[in-house]
């Protein structure tokens, strides 16, 4: 069973956060039918729109469970970026971001599924779209929309360096 469909919560799975965070649990994705991220060799790509979805996002892992840390207080990060298939209008963007090392799974004792699953992403934009926060489902006044998921009433909030933005 789903506990979200399209850009609507389930409400006999989900009536509230808690509960919705008990009933339902992440699974893996179909990254590059869904999100349309493929790598081949040493290249990452992401599409942009693939079917109904809308944007992706990839988190550099440490270990099956835990996001790779960064210190880079006198340290060199190079990356190389492709602009010619970034189409107009489009943000393409490599940031750090204040995420904890698990996904936030020991901080929340309801946030089961960890750094594994994607869990703990959060930005200086805070948005509101993120689905789980802190292990609970973020339903509350959650508004779909036909662009996007939709947008609920907490944002995933902390600090980020941006390294690259176009």
């Amino acid at each position: 069973t789903n506990c979200y469909t399209g850009n609507t919560w389930d409400a006999t799975i989900c009536p509230d956060p808690a509960t919705c965070a008990a009933n339902c649990q992440l699974d893996g994705a179909a990254y590059s039918s869904t999100y349309g991220i493929t790598t081949s060799g040493n290249a990452l790509t992401l599409d942009f729109v693939t079917g109904s979805n809308v944007g992706s996002r990839t988190y550099l892992m440490a270990s099956n469970t835990a996001y790779q840390m960064f210190k880079p207080l006198n340290q060199e990060f190079t990356s190389t970026v492709d602009l010619s298939t970034l189409p107009c209008g489009l943000n393409g963007a490599l940031y750090f971001s204040e995420m904890a090392a698990d996904g936030g799974s020991s901080a929340h004792p309801t946030n089961k599924a960890g750094a594994q699953y994607g869990t703990g992403y959060c930005d200086s934009q805070c948005p509101h779209d993120i689905k789980f926060i802190n292990g609970a489902a973020n339903m509350l006044n959650w508004t779909g929309t036909s662009t996007n998921s939709g947008t609920g009433m907490y944002g995933a909030c902390c600090s980020e360096m941006d390294i690259w933005e176009a």
